[in-house]
């Protein structure tokens, strides 16, 4: 998002425009009835943040007819991110081959007690492979092809947004930003607020070692890393991406980031840290993601995935459905939008397609994220292929793979019996710690 605030501070930046509490009178933007034209114009809309969701919002927006805003604060910066994303993502938005850094068939997932097991080598397709890209890259495109649909690019930092306090029921908002230190507003219909993160480290590694991570991925679990969800190392162009997912306050980052180094230290040595980033990502949706003609798409509605802390996919997906329905509803920029607009084209939507994948991961993430004997029996199930190539389907194609029945029951009797054994592991964890 273009404004200056930590991500675990966007609710407090949006609260304005997301609560019905306040100390003045705001009832247009909150009970607006019909559908008011637009004479001589069309619907303004505001996109505050640059990345997958902003982006691909401002896309569906400007190529529908609603004239644009993209506000971006850095568009050089590199977002803090993984940079891996599901092969559906590749033909659903149009991403060109060539962006991609790295082809990953291979993966490694390392327990808390350093069990580690060979992920997809076996279960992998011949034509399917993780995508890695940098986010830097991913993002510029992006931004790109939404200006070229006619979206008005902003590298502008957004510092204050006042709400229409007028009756009218086409009173705008007013997006208070700078641009080159020029303090300047914006008077718009319509706000898209899209925000995001987790915490990484850039490291370039000689050759030798770079090499082993050529077509490999590896992934960490255990509460050294992570409390609620993974560390990794992913390969980029010329360099790795070391780095940790955590809803946790960012001054507790720098102690998982701590941690991944720490279990990496050989495969890493020698290495060069090139970027240092760190914020807490979002771990479920917002209770409020619109109010009035205000809606959060992307990390800034909560849309990073419980268990495996995925947002890249999820984030364009969202910004698209969201700027697809504001067309729709504003019959292509010539109507001024509701509240009850943007609830039933967007959210009634997005809902009714993914809440049972959000769901379903939440459960997944309380099961075997809650300790380390819970990551012990995460990490002994995926040496099962079953359970790989269900993941893959899940995840390349985004989409709950349809299992067989027989096999699921067998994979819930190994959970179980996964758990009894990693519960003995972690009482010996536990003791031999207490021993030195």
């Amino acid at each position: 998002m273009a404004h200056s605030l930590p991500h675990s501070h966007a609710a407090t930046f949006f609260s304005p425009l997301l609560t019905r509490k306040s100390h003045k009178p705001r009832r247009a933007c909150l009970t607006i009835t019909a559908n008011a034209p637009l004479p001589g114009r069309k619907l303004r809309a505001a996109v505050i943040g640059g990345g997958p969701a902003g982006s691909s919002a401002a896309e569906a927006l400007a190529a529908g007819g609603v004239e644009t805003f993209l506000f971006e604060r850095s568009p050089s910066t590199a977002k803090p991110c993984g940079g891996a994303i599901p092969l559906c993502m590749l033909e659903e938005f149009s991403i060109p081959l060539h962006l991609i850094d790295r082809h990953v068939t291979r993966m490694k997932i390392i327990s808390p007690s350093n069990l580690t097991v060979d992920f997809g080598a076996k279960t992998l397709k011949p034509d399917e492979y993780i995508p890695m890209l940098r986010r830097e890259v991913l993002d510029s495109f992006l931004r790109s092809r939404a200006q070229s649909r006619g979206a008005h690019l902003l590298h502008a930092l957004v510092t204050a947004v006042d709400l229409p306090y007028s009756s009218s029921p086409t009173a705008p908002y007013i997006v208070h930003h700078t641009i080159d230190n020029s303090k300047r507003t914006l008077a718009v219909d319509v706000i898209v607020g899209a925000d995001g993160a987790h915490s990484r480290e850039r490291i370039k590694l000689p050759d030798d070692k770079m090499e082993y991570y050529k077509d490999l991925a590896e992934m960490y679990v255990g509460n050294d890393v992570s409390p609620d969800f993974y560390a990794w190392v992913f390969p980029k162009c010329d360099h790795v991406a070391v780095g940790t997912g955590t809803v946790r306050a960012k001054r507790d980052i720098k102690l998982y980031q701590r941690g991944i180094r720490e279990r990496v230290r050989q495969k890493i040595k020698g290495g060069r840290v090139m970027k240092v980033e760190a914020h807490p990502i979002p771990e479920h949706p917002r209770g409020v993601r619109v109010s009035g003609r205000v809606a959060l798409v992307g990390d800034a509605a909560g849309y990073v995935t419980k268990c495996s802390g995925e947002g890249i996919y999820f984030a364009a997906k969202s910004g698209r459905i969201c700027g697809e329905a504001i067309v729709k509803a504003s019959e292509g920029g010539d109507k001024m939008i509701s509240e009850s607009d943007l609830k039933r084209e967007y959210l009634r939507k997005w809902d009714d397609e993914y809440l049972m994948t959000y769901r379903f991961l939440d459960l997944l993430q309380r099961v075997f994220y809650g300790s380390n004997v819970g990551r012990e029996a995460l990490v002994e199930l995926c040496g099962d292929e079953y359970v790989q190539r269900m993941t893959f389907d899940s995840y390349l194609y985004k989409k709950l793979a349809e299992g067989n029945r027989f096999q699921d029951v067998k994979m819930v009797m190994k959970t179980i019996g996964s758990f009894m054994r990693c519960n003995i592991v972690g009482r010996e964890m536990e003791a031999f710690k207490f021993k030195v």
